[in-house]
């Protein structure tokens, strides 16, 4: 290197370190230069002086000029400071200081800024607090730094809280740098920019336009970006909103439109907007929020052309563009991708064009607003007396902006105490009231929907006998009437309310005060001034904020979650969370539960139910089938073809490739096959010389498989493994197991024989579902057929659900990284414990923090703090929470109000302050079961611990944390009671399960009542054990348990429906001659004969209850405890009886329900009675612990049970509608995994994929012949009887055309068809 390269290295580096010296380590520009220490005097202004050394130019931080600051001449809230920078300058602190050698100082103050001097904007920290903390001496200094920098000329400071013990005084000073920009103004007529770009490739497909504007018009089209034959994107302006509108040319049809953005924006103060595009995703920023969106396809490849800025200018056209849609208002710092366009406009760069009237700066119209925040806001102005009464009429103009419905506008007396007038909104609505002496003499109204946020404008007119009022004329709003009173004010008019305690009378205001913004008043048409009214000059005013509109969209961006609808007032905004499935202020947490199991546990049965697998995140709910009739809970996720498909050869087609379509979003479908501990589906394939895998042969190399399937995420990985097998196997189950037909194959179906195969089996490697697609590829020989199935998918468990930590010192605790939920933030566990008190959560900030803590034995507290100060929630229960059993706590905080719910109790809440701090700012560990202290923790269980839908591994964290243990034994404490009519209680691992062997009902909870119908010819005898079985030592079944020979007592209930009297309903035997019988005689009352004694008799005991063979369910129960019988029918009242007999019944030999075949041991009137048989229905049959009923139902091949004549399955107990869950059906999948037949498979609702007319007819044909066939050897299976040892069900016999079962799926079957027992 030369010596001037050396030295031209060395300015450069020099050049390069001073540049670098002026930013901040971070590579930002450092701005926090001092701002007002500088200004003249002439730069500040002030409402009022104490004097002149208390004069505004003296408020400079540690100046002791003067009389040491500024104090105004009162102390009140109307007072204000205001100082000019010169320039728009970048402000981003601001300091204040009290008045020297003082005890004046501010407390707390507003801070406003402005251009221009007018049209002022409050800052607002965290977009909700307005109010800054002052100073709490004279001489300390309070520095604030702004969490946005504001752009401002003007600065004006509001005190609203000093020092009570003395006034207000300030000294203060902002901190920034100089702030540049270029500036052009657009007319809304015909002027524009437009920038075309060069010709040519583009060098990359990113897209970036960034400005920022302001206009006191609301609807304009900012920019218009073109491409290639019309197609294009716009940015327009609509009701104060930014719509992002899709064109296609411009002018035919309607844009379409993309997203909508911002909301005021016609403001008149500056707004930011940026769009990025990448392709077909774009971001679009206003202010600080942005919105992603996904533009539509045919923009993949589209490049920008032109863009035109002010207007729609269509490509190639060289005439301005005259609209009424056009902008009007100023922009600044217009950028496309790093270019300025407003420069190149100003050096009339050849690619960019100015259309129209358009100018390099910012001309602003003045345009002075007024505030009502209320409730005591009200402005007072004179009448113009002279116009008054020469023309003896009326004529007021205004505009006005709100969120409210309802609002006192306008108020003033007639003349001569003619009256009162109010003009008022009212649902919405402006409407005129003239009342005189208490009723009203004219009524009027006018426009809808005004509390839209819009600047509507009002016109109130009386001339001659006619009174008008109109609304938004362009529009042509309005009413009119005529009248034959003078209308004129009389002496003062009242805008927005009246004054406080108006001994007078002089206003009256039965409304709401009005809460909103005006401006542009006028009365006789002349304008009002609203700055002398400022400065007291003109009119009296409460609690009003003049030179600025303080209206804020609290729905935008809306604080709503979940597609909750917002709505606002002046002060508050509402979710509605209605169709949404979640619920809270903000529609924050789900009204579902997170998995089957969860609703399971609260004792819900088999059915549809809604699951969020998230809770409160961000996957919507999906419904799905909860099946709970087996020990597992399963939840079935359908999908659009679960039926057996049969598949054809078909001319030019090689492969049949069927795709599945499941009932939920593939988001949520992995959320739940995620969460669960276990799912499978069912993959089967039936084959006739049609191929499957293409598996090698002994001697035989592995070729490429001829089918495949696709599962897991996404559109799913290609798998070459069938179900039953492992994952990359390249095999089917019978391969594994080594019983493939061909043992030189593992699948069936690649042995390529004539005959039917099958290959079926269950695919549970859960990283490879759902089942997304098939591939069928060996189809197209003439001879191959083959037909396929895939399942529902099937997951059963729930691995957040019974996620668990045990605490066993009060000093134990787990930690996690910091919980982040600063806007919104919900927890919920559960717990059980035998301590009185402890945390259970905590997470502490530099100042906030957030706690839910058990503080005593029925009281749980929610506490935390935003810096609002700390707040609490808390809810109280009637019973002991330490009673080592399952309680579910539910805590949630968000902008509007924090609740809490514990278990059932009604929810606890406490709202959010209306002008707070929101955000809640935590940094240190979060501490579960303890706090940072190690005080206070918690002693007992923590379960499913959740926030914001994100579940705590609790378990994997406890492994390897001193003093507390994974996992939480012992549920049936807690969920023991949903274990009915003598159902028990079993423990699991992970939850629990009901054994209803010792109870006559049956279901998930032993609920669902086990129930027949009765002919004249059914029998259903259940047969004790044999004499010369008590010396066995074999273990009985459920439904056979073994008691002692002879009884000293017995429990029998049973509920019976039917019309006959007399009859039979019950009837036990024994080997002596002894017997019980139950039944109903011929005067329709139930009568109970029991015979203890051989040698003696029936006693006969009758109980008083009539009609009971009216048809209706009756409920019979029966206790003997040796002598003492108890009888209880329905809800009448016991009846007790006493036997004469030695109280035992020995050698219980049997007991019959219905006709009693063997009546040789009965007295003749019984045994008549007996040969009658019991026509009705009969259910929940209970003796002692045997459930005869429930046991040839249920388990007819394993129980001592013998059925004769036809048994039919009913609800004779409830009915469908009383019991939506009385038929659970069980899903099973075929048992015929892996076999081969020499037919075809039975396919159920067929899809033919090849559909030929030959093959319908045949088919059509075939199911006719069966349907007959079936039919003929259905009557005949009626007239037969057999003892149910020899039965084995309808058995589907080998057939050579359909040897397999399309099996249904558990939530198809209906539940309203009887199974009929024909033994």
């Amino acid at each position: 290197m030369d010596f001037r390269s050396k030295r031209a290295a060395g300015i450069i580096a020099q050049v390069a370190l001073l540049l670098c010296s002026s930013y901040g380590t971070t590579g930002e520009e450092v701005c926090d230069s001092t701002l007002v220490s500088n200004l003249p005097p002439s730069s500040f202004r002030s409402s009022s002086q104490l004097s002149s050394s208390h004069a505004p130019g003296f408020a400079k931080l540690n100046r002791r000029d003067g009389a040491g600051g500024w104090s105004p001449l009162t102390s009140d809230r109307y007072q204000w400071l205001e100082v000019d920078l010169g320039e728009r300058t970048k402000i981003t602190a601001v300091a204040t200081q009290g008045r020297y050698g003082s005890s004046d100082w501010l407390t707390s103050y507003l801070l406003m800024f402005s251009d221009t001097g007018h049209n002022w904007k409050q800052y607002r920290q965290e977009d909700s607090i307005g109010s800054f903390p002052g100073n709490s001496n004279a001489d300390s200094v309070v520095q604030y730094k702004l969490q946005q920098p504001a752009i401002a000329r003007f600065l004006r400071l509001i005190p609203l809280d000093w020092n009570p013990s003395g006034r207000i005084g300030l000294r203060l000073e902002t901190y920034g740098c100089p702030y540049t920009s270029d500036v052009v103004s657009l007319d809304g007529g015909s002027s524009s920019l437009v920038y075309r770009l060069s010709p040519g490739p583009r060098g990359t497909s990113r897209d970036v336009v960034s400005l920022k504007f302001k206009t006191l018009r609301n609807s304009g089209t900012l920019l218009h970006a073109e491409g290639e034959e019309g197609l294009g994107l716009s940015l327009e302006l609509e009701r104060g909103k930014l719509l992002l509108l899709l064109r296609q040319g411009t002018s035919s049809s309607e844009p379409r439109r993309l997203a909508s953005l911002g909301s005021l924006l016609d403001d008149q103060h500056w707004h930011h907007l940026a769009v990025e595009r990448r392709s077909a995703q774009l971001n679009l920023t206003v202010d600080k929020h942005t919105e992603r969106i996904q533009i539509p396809a045919e923009f993949s490849g589209w490049n920008i052309e032109q863009l035109s800025v002010g207007t729609v200018q269509s490509r190639g056209s060289q005439k301005p563009v005259v609209s009424k849609r056009n902008f009007h208002g100023c922009l600044e710092n217009l950028q496309y991708n790093g270019l300025n366009l407003i420069v190149f406009a100003k050096n009339k760069d050849h690619q960019v064009t100015t259309m129209g009237n358009v100018t390099f700066s910012c001309a602003e119209s003045l345009s002075v607003a007024v505030t009502f925040p209320g409730p005591q806001s009200f402005l007072q102005l004179p009448a113009a007396a002279a116009a008054a009464s020469s023309s003896g009429g009326v004529s007021i103009g205004f505009q006005f902006r709100t969120w409210n419905k309802a609002g006192l506008l306008l108020t003033f007396d007639l003349p001569q105490e003619g009256g009162v007038v109010w003009l008022y909104l009212s649902e919405a609505r402006l409407r005129l009231q003239i009342h005189k002496a208490g009723r009203a003499l004219l009524e009027l109204s006018a426009g809808s929907a005004l509390n839209d946020g819009q600047w509507h404008s009002v016109e109130l007119n009386s001339r001659r006998g006619r009174l008008s009022i109109g609304v938004d004329e362009e529009e042509g709003g309005g009413a009119q009437a005529s009248h034959s009173f003078p209308v004129a004010v009389e002496s003062h008019l009242f805008f927005g309310g009246c004054p406080a305690g108006d001994e007078r009378l002089t206003c009256r205001n039965p409304f709401n005060v009005f809460q909103g913004c005006m401006r542009l008043l006028t009365l006789d048409d002349q304008v009002v001034d609203l700055i002398i009214v400022q400065q007291k000059q003109l009119g009296i005013f409460s609690n009003l904020q003049i030179d600025m509109c303080g209206i804020i969209d609290r729905c935008s961006p809306s604080r709503c979650e979940h597609g909750g609808r917002c709505s606002q007032s002046w002060t508050v905004f509402h979710c509605n969370c209605s169709e949404s499935g979640y619920n809270g202020a903000t529609c924050h947490s789900s009204v579902h539960e997170q998995s089957c199991e969860a609703y399971k546990h609260n004792g819900n049965t088999s059915g549809h139910f809604h699951i969020d697998v998230d809770g409160s995140g961000p996957i919507r709910p999906q419904l799905v089938y909860c099946n709970m009739t087996e020990e597992n809970t399963w939840m079935v996720i359908q999908h659009n073809n679960t039926e057996l498909t049969r598949v054809r050869p078909s001319a030019g087609v090689d492969q049949h490739s069927p795709h599945f379509d499941y009932s939920t979003e593939d988001e949520q479908l992995l959320a739940a096959i995620s969460q669960s501990e276990h799912c499978e589906q069912e993959l089967s394939y039936h084959c006739r010389k049609s191929r499957l895998l293409n598996t090698p042969g002994v001697c035989v190399s592995e070729g490429s498989p001829f089918s495949w399937w696709l599962g897991g995420p996404g559109p799913g990985r290609v798998q070459t493994y069938w179900g039953g097998a492992q994952p990359g196997s390249q095999q089917c189950v019978c391969g594994l197991q080594g019983d493939c037909v061909d043992p030189q194959h593992y699948c069936n179906c690649d042995a390529d024989r004539i005959e039917w195969a099958e290959d079926s089996g269950l695919l549970t490697h859960m990283e490879s579902l759902p089942v997304r697609s098939l591939v069928l590829g060996d189809i197209q020989r003439a001879e191959s057929e083959a037909a396929y199935r895939v399942g529902p998918l099937r997951c059963y468990g729930d691995k957040n659900f019974w996620n668990a930590a045990f605490f066993d010192k009060e000093t134990s605790y787990l930690h996690f990284p910091t919980f982040h939920g600063e806007l919104s933030a919900d927890v919920s566990f559960l717990f059980k414990t035998t301590a009185s008190s402890g945390v259970f959560l905590e997470n502490l900030g530099i100042k906030d923090f957030i706690r839910i803590e058990l503080s005593s034995s029925t009281q749980v507290v929610f506490s935390f703090d935003v810096g609002n100060g700390p707040l609490e929630v808390r809810v109280e229960s009637s019973v002991a929470l330490n009673d080592n059993r399952w309680h579910r706590v539910r805590a949630e905080r968000n902008v509007k109000e924090a609740s809490l719910r514990l278990d059932g109790l009604p929810v606890a809440t406490q709202e959010a302050p209306a002008d707070g701090h929101l955000h809640l700012q935590l940094n240190s560990q979060l501490f579960i079961g303890g706090t940072a202290s190690r005080q206070k923790g918690f002693r007992g269980c923590i379960r499913s611990l959740q926030l914001n839908g994100v579940t705590l591994d609790l378990e994997e964290r406890a492994k390897i944390t001193p003093g507390v243990r994974a996992g939480c034994p012992g549920h049936c404490s807690s969920y023991g009671s949903l274990c009915q009519n003598q159902g028990r209680c079993v423990e699991g691992a992970n939850g629990f399960h009901c054994d209803c062997s010792l109870s006559a009902y049956t279901g998930v909870f032993c609920h669902t009542e086990v129930s027949a119908s009765f002919k004249p010819g059914t029998t259903v005898s259940y047969t004790f054990k044999e004499p010369y079985e008590l010396s066995r030592n074999s273990s009985a079944l459920p439904s056979s348990i073994y008691h002692d020979m002879t009884l000293r007592g017995e429990n029998v209930s049973l509920s019976f429906r039917t019309n006959q009297s007399p009859a039979l309903l019950l009837h036990v035997s024994s080997y002596y001659r002894e017997s019980l019988a139950l039944l109903v005689n011929k005067h329709d009352k139930l009568e109970v004969r029991y015979k203890l004694d051989s040698s003696r008799d029936a006693e006969v005991l009758r109980s008083r209850v009539k009609s009971l063979a009216d048809g209706q369910l009756h409920t019979v129960s029966i206790s003997r405890r040796t002598h003492s019988v108890s009888v209880q029918i329905d809800q009448n009242p016991r009846e007790d009886f006493n036997l004469t007999s030695d109280g035992e019944f020995n050698a219980v030999k049997s007991l019959v329900l219905g006709r009693v075949h063997e009546s040789d041991d009965l007295d003749p009137e019984l045994s008549r009675l007996a040969s009658l048989g019991f026509t009705g229905c009969l259910s929940v049959v209970h003796f002692n612990s045997i459930s005869p009923l429930k046991a040839a139902l249920l388990h007819p091949h394993t129980s001592p049970v013998v059925i004769t004549g036809p048994l039919v399955q009913s609800t004779c107990g409830s009915s469908a509608s009383a019991n939506p869950y009385a038929a659970e059906n069980t899903h099973h999948l075929s048992d015929q995994s892996g076999s081969v037949g020499s037919g075809q498979p039975l396919v159920n609702a067929i899809r033919t994929d090849s559909a030929l007319i030959g093959g319908v007819i045949a088919v059509v044909i075939f199911v006719i012949v069966t349907g007959l066939a079936i039919t003929a050897r259905f009557l005949y299976r009626r007239k037969e009887t057999y003892r149910n040892q020899e039965v084995k069900g309808v058995k589907q016999e080998d057939s050579q055309d359909f040897p397999f079962n399309n099996q249904t799926d558990s939530q198809n079957v209906s539940t309203g068809n009887p199974k009929e027992y024909f033994i």
